[in-house]
């Protein structure tokens, strides 16, 4: 029994039929009934019963397949991280929206500088599809703002980050200083697409307290979310760092969060079979140095708030670098 022997078999499984199997895997009917006959004996049970010119696969058949995707699967995580020690070195970065337009550039240059002789990929998308492409083997590690769902990633908590409601200048909550969580229903939003960590956890916060907002816009786009807030009356829950050029220039006006709701880390995350190499440990040390946004703590900005008492802080509440949160 050999790994080409259960290639075979999960094509055989999956599309049903011999003929596919064959043309999936480049080879002849003949060779795929072969081996289909070889697992059989080796493991001296039937795989397949075939009714009718159909095949079905039987209870041990099942039982095999289960095992058999889990083989593969470690089989082609040691090709992978055994191919780096033969052929040039090569990193692929995952990184979600929010990363990606913020301390990306930065981090690829620096391991670039690190290790000039390692060629890099960067791959920006939402926070669902980096998990499912780290859990294929498609990434080598990634920087997520997302919660990671998958026992099989793990997730290293590497720089501290928050969400603002930005806003134009001109719109009408920008004129208060204290704003009731429930105003919120009462405007037009621009969110992230579904999938998206920034998306997730101001959900959860409107969740939390029965909130209901109206999302006019969807959009992945940085520049869109910019133009729908300055110019479409939107309102947007994003990380603080997105905008921190526009509200120093006064033309995006941000209010913040007087829980700690919004607070939130960026993460750099990797499969648990994954070799954790030095260029992945200097990513690790590299992001370390991206600090928490500290300049909205000299800034007037508004506050958002949810009990009876507007723009009071608990006193068990911790108050980070002197802003209240």
């Amino acid at each position: 029994m050999t790994i080409r022997h259960l290639r075979i078999f999960i094509e055989v499984a999956e599309t049903g039929k011999m003929s596919a199997a064959a043309k999936n895997c480049f080879i002849t009917q003949p060779t795929v009934s072969q081996a289909i006959r070889e697992l059989e004996e080796h493991y001296q049970t039937k795989l397949f019963e075939r009714l009718s010119k159909r095949l079905y696969i039987t209870e041990s058949g099942k039982q095999l397949l289960i095992y058999a995707k889990r083989v593969l699967s470690q089989f082609d995580v040691m090709e992978t991280n055994m191919e780096s020690f033969h052929q040039s070195e090569h990193l692929r970065i995952g990184a979600t929206i929010t990363v990606g337009a913020c301390p990306l550039s930065s981090v690829l240059n620096d391991i670039q500088a690190l290790y000039p002789y390692i060629r890099t990929y960067a791959c920006v998308a939402n926070t669902s599809l980096i998990e499912r492409k780290l859990l294929n083997s498609e990434l080598d590690v990634a920087l997520v703002e997302g919660i990671i769902s998958s026992p099989d990633l793990i997730s290293i908590p590497v720089v501290d980050d928050f969400l603002v409601l930005a806003m134009s200048t001109d719109h009408p909550l920008a004129r208060k200083e204290k704003i009731h969580v429930q105003e919120l229903s009462q405007h037009d939003f621009i969110m992230r697409e579904k999938g998206s960590g920034t998306r997730k956890l101001f959900e959860n916060y409107l969740e939390k307290h029965n909130v209901a907002c109206h999302i006019a816009w969807e959009a992945t786009c940085l520049d869109a979310f910019k133009n729908a807030i300055r110019f479409n009356n939107c309102i947007s829950a994003i990380s603080v760092r997105l905008v921190e050029q526009e509200v120093k220039e006064g033309i995006i006006h941000v209010v913040r969060n007087t829980e700690n709701d919004w607070n939130r880390s960026f993460f750099l995350v990797y499969h648990k079979d994954k070799f954790y190499s030095e260029p992945m440990r200097s990513l690790e040390t590299i992001m370390h140095r991206f600090k928490r946004p500290e300049f909205l703590d000299h800034m007037e900005t508004g506050y958002l708030y949810s009990n009876n008492a507007p723009g009071k802080r608990s006193e068990t509440t911790p108050c980070l670098h002197g802003v209240v949160e």
